[in-house]
């Protein structure tokens, strides 16, 4: 039988323990031997080795290691001891995959280090004793003691409760507090929302006191039954992760393809078979970008580190690119988009007169403040010199407006001292006390307006129903105060006694303010072409004024509320789905259907959540954002990032990451793809031509990871372009090669080509260069290798930036002009220093071969400066 179904003697034999002294330490020891500590079970993660041999199952590095067992054999068989080039590409392998590992567990570190820094705790009696323990000790039996502003930190049948109220919303989706009764009677069929017997982890105490006994802990509350399905789940892979997997497999399948071209060519010219099958061997690795991978880890990292930085723990890398594609962002409002503290804007005490307390305070003001301040329950603290009010929100909001104005709670109570009241309770909507006023009694009651009208028989009655209406309206929650006198200590404390001929005080209008970035945030996001979306628990009046305020939406026709919304089918929703920005009074349910819908138009969605029942939708939207401060561990476990400060500007500043990320990436395929294809060409001719081999397989390993792999390296740390977000979003279906990206690999391959062939054929034919140096197919490979190498280090100024390279700050990016200067000087170096010319198959060349080689490797950065300078706008003085 469930616990709540249990009278408060059976759960006492039950989980055998004192509610008055508690478990004893050795009991509590045995428990959590047998139980465990009380926090969730993580996913199963992947050992090291078992993430190792998945980097080795990518297509192209199986490609490389086929390359390197045949290198290795024909070193062995042609017994010439030459394993430099199989260890170099195994080197290569090993490394890549290292690397991947490492920045893998970068993020999940980060996320780390914020759960501990919000590590809960529990106020527990124990060997007869209060103590503050930390939450994940608790155990079935603990006794735990619950006051306002409590977090709750397992699931636990109440034995007493003394005007509690707790907040639920992160499991039930449900926004008020809830009245919690140690002795309710419950009903067979009792959802969560109804068991007000009951409390659960996740929730939090808003009011009152209590007594509890833990029930469950850890994945056996209601909480940690939810996290157990979100761990079963499987990863889908991103669209970056699909586009590179199959780019990977195209280029592998060319390089293939052409490595058997060679080896027929060569058959038919006869070349020796073993030469031209360790020629075929070089082509294939030569045109497999073996950094990409490390490169694109490298740059998905790089955004990780940045975004954290502003306030978004990543906990998965691909999440970052899929940003950049962001259609649509569904935003929650409490906390997100509002500053989630609500505060007094509007006071009304007579006539046709308003306060508006940002601007001022009257005495009247501050007397119907004081009043209703008097008739609440919230605790009043300080902290590092900072005001903390801790209880009901809208409780909050009056007494934190009465101490910002040099009054304060303790004072009023201490002089109009509390004897007596009368409870909120849901259905009476209101919540009356008695106070000593010199040799008088004053009965104060504050509630909705609506509620308290008929009670009011003094007072501006017919001005306060005009107020109210205005001020919702505007988004306001009205909280109306009135009062009696009585003469003598009213002995009778009932509503029908004290709760009847009011005088009308004054009218409260309340409200949670916007967050003040929120606003440039949003429209900074409508510019990048990005929806923002409300979906919020609140009433479409206070939802949609908020929304108008922000600049969500313009029109009332674009908010609906979770009825209206379930009375839709799927394609009325579709039809409508675009058109809507508010949707108010929902259900966790809701929000799934939401983000489908969005999905099924094609868009790609980014989410945030706080709560339990948000996991699914963060789980099934494209990016999860999870709020850090208000967020459940389940959200965040759902969710594909954090956000630290539970802000919406922190999500647009992601999505600028996001795009700056992908658009890097693209340059870093620009730059290496360049490189590799001129590489199959390069070979591919000077065969047909019968010029022989122009490189050998480690010349071009060489080429592919130092040359191409140092310079990008560095390329993820380039800043954004200017314009980024003016940009409309990635389309998720758009091919990484798309808006031109092929013909800039193409034109730039064709040149590198074109050049290399020509140092080559210099080097190995032409008599005239040098005296003292003849034409040799090894000294064509030497100059073929410097151009090549050259060349590819210089390009990758090219690729940075759409400007002309001297339009473009060297400063910007120092680590992409240190790693080219390195590059250089270590091609330069091998080329000179004689082990390292063995090793690499190089020989000496003479000062002409050099300044040759020189001169080639500009001619890319001089033909792409001239195409720059032809589609170059007309610039700005300022901008240079």
């Amino acid at each position: 039988m469930e616990p709540y179904k249990k009278t408060i003697d059976e759960i006492k034999k039950e989980f055998n323990t004192d509610f008055d002294n508690g478990l004893t330490s050795q009991e509590v020891e045995k428990r959590l031997k047998n139980n465990g500590e009380n926090k969730f079970e993580e996913a199963k993660k992947e050992s090291v080795a078992k993430k190792f041999f998945r980097s080795l199952s990518d297509f192209t590095t199986i490609i490389l290691l086929v390359a390197a067992v045949i290198s290795l054999y024909t070193a062995i068989a042609t017994d010439h001891g030459d394993y430099f080039e199989s260890f170099l590409i195994i080197a290569i392998v090993v490394i890549n995959a290292v690397l991947s590992i490492v920045q893998e567990g970068n993020a999940e570190k980060a996320l780390s280090a914020l759960q501990d820094m919000n590590k809960q705790t529990s106020r527990v009696m124990r060997d007869g004793k209060v103590e503050e323990i930390d939450a994940e000790k608790l155990v079935p039996g603990d006794i735990v003691l619950l006051e306002s502003g409590a977090l709750i930190t397992a699931d636990a049948r109440l034995i007493e409760a003394s005007q509690l109220r707790v907040e639920e919303s992160g499991l039930t989706g449900e926004s008020e507090p809830v009245m919690k009764e140690s002795d309710y009677e419950t009903q067979e069929d009792d959802s969560l929302g109804d068991r007000l017997n009951m409390i659960y982890k996740g929730s939090t105490v808003v009011n009152g006191r209590g007594k509890a006994v833990i029930t469950a802990t850890g994945m056996q509350t209601e909480m940690g039954k939810i996290a157990g399905l979100l761990n079963q789940d499987h990863e889908q892979k991103t669209p970056l992760q699909q586009r590179l997997n199959q780019l990977g497999k195209r280029i592998s399948i060319i390089a293939l393809a052409a490595a058997a071209l060679v080896f027929i060519i060569g058959e038919l010219q006869g070349e020796p078979v073993l030469e031209m099958f360790i020629t075929s061997v070089s082509l294939a690795v030569a045109a497999v970008p073996e950094t990409l991978t490390v490169i694109v880890t490298l740059t998905l990292a790089y955004g990780v580190q940045k975004m954290a930085k502003k306030n978004a723990i990543i906990r998965k890398l691909p999440a970052v690119e899929t940003l950049g594609s962001a259609d649509v962002i569904l935003s929650d409002k409490t906390g997100t988009l509002t500053q989630n503290r609500m505060r007094v804007r509007r006071v009304w005490t007579r006539g046709d007169s308003v306060v508006d307390t940002e601007e001022g305070m009257t005495d009247e003001a501050m007397e119907v403040l004081s009043i209703a301040a008097l008739n609440s329950d919230v605790i009043v603290e300080t902290e590092d010199n900072e005001l903390l009010v801790k209880g009901n929100p809208t409780e909050a909001a009056i007494v934190r407006a009465v101490e910002e104005n040099y009054h304060t709670k303790a004072e009023l109570e201490e002089k109009y001292p509390r004897i007596a009241e009368i409870p909120f309770d849901s259905d009476r909507k209101m919540m009356t006390t008695v106070h000593k006023r010199g040799k008088k009694y004053m009965s104060i009651t504050k509630g909705a307006f609506d509620v308290l009208l008929p009670k009011f028989h003094y007072g501006d009655v017919d001005q306060a129903a005009v107020v109210n209406d205005r001020f919702g309206k505007k988004a306001l929650r009205v909280i109306a105060v009135g009062y009696a006198i009585h003469d003598e200590e009213p002995k009778e404390i009932t509503s029908e006694a004290l709760e009847k001929d009011l005088h009308l005080m004054g009218l409260i209008g309340m409200i949670d303010p916007p967050r003040p970035e929120s606003k440039p945030a949003i429209a900074r996001a409508k510019k990048a072409g990005i929806k923002t979306v409300m979906i919020t628990g609140d009433h479409v009046v206070t939802a949609g004024a908020i929304a108008k305020e922000l600049g969500i939406m313009a029109s009332r026709k674009e908010a609906i509320s979770g009825a209206q919304l379930q009375k839709m089918t799927d394609e009325e929703l579709d039809e409508q789905v675009r058109h809507l920005s508010v949707y108010a009074r929902v259900t966790p349910e809701d929000k799934i259907r939401i983000v489908k819908a969005w999905q099924r138009s094609g868009a790609v969605v980014a989410m945030t959540g706080d709560g339990v029942n948000d996991a699914p939708a963060l789980k099934a939207s494209n990016v999860g954002a999870a709020m850090g401060i208000t967020g459940t561990d389940v959200a965040k476990g759902a969710a594909d990032m954090v956000l630290t400060d539970d802000n919406f500007a922190t999500i647009v500043d992601a999505v600028a990451r996001g795009r700056s990320v992908y658009q890097n990436i693209r340059k870093a395929i620009n730059f290496l793809l360049s490189c590799n294809i001129s590489e199959i060409f390069i070979v591919l001719i000077a065969m047909l031509l019968g010029w022989g081999a122009p490189f050998t397989a480690v010349q071009l390993l060489y080429v592919n990871v130092v040359a191409d792999g140092l310079p990008g390296f560095a390329l993820g740390r380039e800043p954004a372009e200017k314009g980024i977000m003016d940009e409309k979003p990635i389309p998720h279906d758009e091919g990484i090669f798309a808006r031109g990206l092929w013909q800039k690999i193409a034109l730039n391959a064709t040149i590198f080509t074109i050049v290399t062939l020509i140092g080559f054929y210099v080097g190995a034919f032409v008599n005239e260069v040098s005296h003292w140096i003849a034409p040799s197919i090894e000294v064509g490979q030497t100059v073929a290798f410097l151009v090549l190498a050259y060349s590819s280090i210089l390009h990758v100024f090219n690729v940075r930036s759409s400007k002309s390279i001297f339009q473009v700050n060297l400063l910007t990016n120092k680590s992409l002009a240190q790693m080219a200067l390195l590059a250089i000087s270590i091609t330069t170096v091998i080329a000179l220093v004689p082990i390292t010319q063995e090793l690499f198959n190089l020989v000496p060349i003479g000062l002409t071969h050099w300044m040759i080689a020189i001169v080639l490797s500009f001619v890319p950065i001089i033909i792409n400066e001239l195409i720059k300078f032809h589609k170059a706008p007309e610039i700005d003085p300022e901008e240079i």
